[in-house]
């Protein structure tokens, strides 16, 4: 991301807070375009939120400047580029080609298949964001990841993370 921001010239502005229900923003004027990212966000999120924000500039420069938060979510231009933003991290067709490869067919796609796929493909999309590939490319339906705890269904699948792991805690003085 970092590499095509710098190709379109988008300064990243490092914020050392989060606002709150503001995922990022984007202003754009005669000087340029700049984002604006609260420097806490985990890496899925940071990305996601960066993707989200390349849309806006691609497409969205007549608004001058775009907040995102959670209260215009249903805006179809925030909609736009939430899926522009999913589609840039991990293309459908490589999501369809990745759960084919491991014999998943339509409507039979499980939790577990999910896990699978993004530790093995190491996307950065979300698993909510895998989650909506899955059912608009109709491999489930939304119930059957209703209520999944995705984070603790891939420790079981793969273990915990080292960070996470007493021994390593106790080194690093957390």
């Amino acid at each position: 991301m970092r590499r095509i921001y710098k190709f379109y010239g988008i300064q990243i502005d490092l914020w050392p807070y989060r606002l709150k229900n503001l995922r990022g923003a984007i202003m754009m004027d005669s000087l340029g375009a700049s984002i604006m990212l609260a420097k806490s966000l985990p890496t899925d999120p940071l990305i996601f939120t960066m993707a989200h924000e390349l849309k806006h500039f691609l497409t969205d420069k007549e608004l001058a400047s775009t907040y995102c938060h959670t209260e215009n979510m249903g805006d179809p231009i925030e909609i736009g580029a939430e899926i522009f933003a999913a589609e840039l991290i991990f293309p459908e067709q490589d999501f369809s080609a990745g759960l084919k490869n491991y014999g998943v067919k339509k409507g039979e796609c499980t939790p577990e298949d999910i896990v699978r796929l993004k530790h093995e493909t190491k996307t950065t999309l979300s698993y909510q964001g895998l989650c909506k590939h899955a059912e608009r490319l109709r491999f489930a339906d939304k119930e059957v990841f209703d209520n999944v705890k995705f984070v603790k269904l891939e420790e079981k699948m793969y273990g915990v993370p080292i960070y996470k792991q007493d021994w390593f805690k106790k080194r690093r003085g957390r």
